[in-house]
């Protein structure tokens, strides 16, 4: 695991390097990407996630995302037998960002999706998971980092816009849910 310490709670600038890793953060590896088609990035999807669903804090999303996921762990995780998805980042409830894709590789976080015309958002988004519900609040902490990690990612890429799971999907996904502030976090990402 290779390992960058970013502070949690501290208004430190982050930045994307040329290689698309998060200056400050962690940087866990996922094998479930691969090279993005030609194009821009141009979209960040936010979405929510816990495993075991509802509770936080555990490695769950992170043996998920790097495939040592123990399937007899909890009986959900049956039901994720086989899967292999990932996200660019993941947001936990302090505040910490770990990193599992660098940013100019295709991470598997949206499926089958549409925005704006366009079919396999995939090939030219950025997925962030926030660890969460649908049915909890979101932290101050998991604010105030997904502001400054939209900042840099819009510095490095010609971001046109954000939406959630539930927008690329919407007969599929509920993600980031109704417990998701989004004015707050829009209007905090502008300034």
């Amino acid at each position: 695991m290779a390992t960058k310490n970013f502070c949690p709670g501290t208004r430190q600038t982050m930045q994307i390097d040329p290689q698309g890793l998060l200056s400050g953060g962690t940087y866990i590896p996922s094998p479930n990407c691969d090279d993005r088609p030609p194009g821009a990035i141009e979209l960040l999807v936010i979405h929510n996630i816990s495993l075991p669903p509802g509770e936080f804090g555990g490695d769950g999303v992170q043996r998920l995302f790097t495939n040592t996921l123990d399937m007899g762990a909890h009986p959900y995780y049956q039901t994720l037998a086989g899967l292999e998805v990932s996200a660019h980042f993941f947001v936990r409830r302090d505040g910490q960002i770990i990193q599992f894709i660098p940013c100019i590789k295709r991470a598997w976080h949206a499926g089958e999706s549409f925005w704006q015309g366009k079919s396999r958002c995939n090939d030219f988004s950025i997925g962030i998971e926030v660890e969460g519900s649908d049915a909890v609040p979101f932290t101050e902490a998991q604010y105030a980092a997904l502001d400054r990690l939209t900042r840099a990612l819009r510095q490095a890429y010609p971001i046109r816009g954000i939406a959630g799971h539930c927008d690329i999907s919407p007969h599929r996904k509920t993600d980031p849910g109704p417990c998701f502030d989004w004015g707050r976090y829009l209007t905090d990402s502008a300034k």
